[in-house]
């Protein structure tokens, strides 16, 4: 049976959810930094598979009344408030961190948050193969960013793996590096929290897709019968996916059903050439 976007998804949240609780729970427990850092950091998985489940679900809403252009940035504002709660996270887990390195404390000997690490790395490594897969088999953006969420916090664990087994090793005497694990896998959840908040807070200034989308489009432009030129191309991101608006120019004779019928075809064009366009609005001129 062919995987869907959302069965991975689901998935990725399922495992998330399980593996992120368990290792905050044993870093509380047994007082690790470097567990519950990569617990924290797993969580952030979670939450970017919830952001991408409720992207999928708002972009097949209709838009209405109240919401003329749809319910798209709704992911945005998630992923915006998501980002924020990520990166206090991280500041919480560098405060406990550096007490531990004042106040010299040693991590609760166990096996238990070595095991939760250890255990994350394949099970993140998998995830990260059949998200891909099926990102690339939909062509989905957002799909495939996930993807790499997944590999993020497979390498994460095997930071947390080699920290945390120097302190089995070491005992108290390198007690210190679960310490260190613990603020650099914070450092490591900062840049998610930064990327995570850059890339909403662009969607809501509309900033515009990257430069291959737009060279795609004026690619369909300059290629689709009856459009003599075009100015005006606006494009903007809009919870992942690209909404443009644009001026054509048509031959001045033709009627307004036959621009009306370039029109249709351009847009058609446009949006199958880039599976990332979901709104197209052409605007036709006698040229």
């Amino acid at each position: 049976m062919a995987l869907t976007a959302k069965g991975v998804t689901w998935a990725g949240l399922i495992c998330s959810m399980f593996l992120s609780a368990g290792k905050i729970i044993a870093g509380l427990v047994f007082a690790s930094q470097a567990i519950l850092a990569d617990g924290l950091h797993g969580a952030s998985d979670m939450i970017t598979d919830m952001v991408v489940l409720i992207g999928l679900k708002a972009s097949g809403r209709e838009a209405d009344g109240c919401h003329p252009y749809g319910h798209r940035r709704i992911g945005t504002l998630v992923a915006m408030f998501v980002g924020a709660a990520l990166l206090a996270a991280a500041a919480i887990i560098v405060i406990g961190a550096i007490g531990s390195l004042r106040e010299d404390i040693c991590p609760v000997p166990s096996l238990i948050p070595l095991c939760l690490a250890a255990v994350t790395i394949p099970i993140k490594e998998i995830l990260f193969r059949i998200t891909r897969l099926t990102a690339e088999r939909d062509d989905n953006i957002a799909l495939r960013a996930n993807a790499w969420h997944h590999r993020s916090d497979a390498l994460t664990s095997i930071a947390a793996v080699v920290g945390l087994a120097g302190v089995a090793i070491g005992g108290r005497q390198w007690a210190f590096l679960d310490a260190i694990t613990g603020i650099v896998l914070a450092a490591f959840l900062s840049v998610v929290a930064v990327r995570i908040i850059h890339q909403a807070a662009s969607e809501l200034i509309d900033r515009a897709p990257g430069q291959a989308t737009l060279d795609g489009i004026t690619a369909v432009l300059r290629q689709t019968d009856g459009v003599k030129d075009f100015h005006a191309l606006r494009a903007r991101q809009v919870g992942g996916k690209v909404a443009m608006d644009v001026h054509i120019l048509v031959a001045p004779e033709l009627t307004v059903a036959q621009g009306h019928e370039i029109a249709s075809v351009l847009k058609h064009h446009i949006m199958s050439s880039d599976q990332r366009v979901v709104e197209v609005v052409v605007h036709v001129e006698p040229g």
